[in-house]
């Protein structure tokens, strides 16, 4: 695949405004506040970076997806929650306290994670000759672009919180109307592979949102997690930051097919996510 303003520019951009957007939103208090909820986090983690990529994996053979898009609804499982769960959680009444430290906490883990689920995946779908696993600069420029800018965006926020705190919604804007684009960029590029590949891996990806967000709902609560905490983690573990694995796939990976289950994905979940938190609040689940 060719590089393009879409891979070279404005992916990278976007998504340095969406994870600085999230940084202006933490503080080292989120990463402390794991000791307060220490059975929460734990299931959701559990949830986040071991389930999810087992039932992902059994979801990709039970359809017998094709080794990219395999690959590619992988690459989401281990990608982290968006910032877009917070949002969410909110509207349905869930402990975005909780919200905020896991996806601090996730953001962190998958930074290491990710490589490793992603090189399992292209080592097991794909031929000999088709593996490329992700050169390690790659794995340090997704580090960069992810990591620094929360770490400014939290560097911000402890040595001005007044102005963090009145750039926060303005860049939460800036970050949802950027990941709109990026979804309707990457869905325009690809159009003629979504419309190719759509009946194969359309069901697939809306079984693999549903179940997310099912488990994060509904595990916590059989461990005896309370229920607002079981939506903030049900919304954690089914919204995922789609920004970023479609730009691996399409930068790092440079496999625009790997981006088409991500893409869905992210329009997909926006849907369910507002039924699930409707559902929740009138009590129905």
């Amino acid at each position: 695949m060719q590089s393009s303003i879409l891979t070279t520019t404005l992916l990278p951009i976007a998504l340095g405004i969406i994870m600085l957007g999230l940084g202006l939103s933490l503080s080292l208090e989120d990463f402390k506040r794991v000791i307060k909820y220490p059975k929460a986090v734990a299931i959701a983690l559990v949830c986040q970076m071991v389930l999810l990529p087992l039932i992902c994996f059994f979801i990709a053979n039970v359809f017998g997806l094709e080794p990219s898009l395999a690959v590619g609804l992988m690459l989401l499982a281990a990608s982290p929650g968006g910032a877009t769960a917070n949002l969410y959680s909110h509207l349905s009444n869930g402990d975005v306290a909780l919200n905020i430290t896991l996806t601090a906490v996730n953001s962190v883990l998958t930074l290491f994670t990710l490589p490793l689920v992603v090189n399992l995946s292209l080592a097991h779908f794909l031929t000999s000759d088709q593996y490329v696993p992700m050169q390690f600069a790659k794995v340090i420029e997704v580090f960069m672009i992810v990591l620094l800018p929360v770490t400014i965006g939290m560097l911000i926020k402890s040595k001005a919180s007044s102005f963090a705190g009145k750039m926060d919604k303005p860049v939460k804007i800036l970050s949802a109307i950027f990941l709109l684009l990026i979804i309707v960029a990457a869905v325009y590029r690809e159009r003629v592979i979504l419309s190719t590949h759509f009946p194969s891996i359309g069901f697939p990806v809306l079984v693999f949102n549903l179940v997310s967000m099912g488990l994060g709902y509904y595990l916590p609560q059989v461990w005896k997690v309370e229920k607002r905490q079981a939506v903030a983690i049900g919304m954690e573990i089914g919204i995922h930051n789609g920004t970023l694995a479609i730009f691996i796939a399409l930068s790092v990976l440079n496999n625009s097919l790997m981006s088409v289950p991500a893409a869905l994905y992210s329009i997909l979940m926006f849907f369910t996510a507002a039924l699930f938190g409707y559902l929740v609040k009138k009590g129905k689940v």
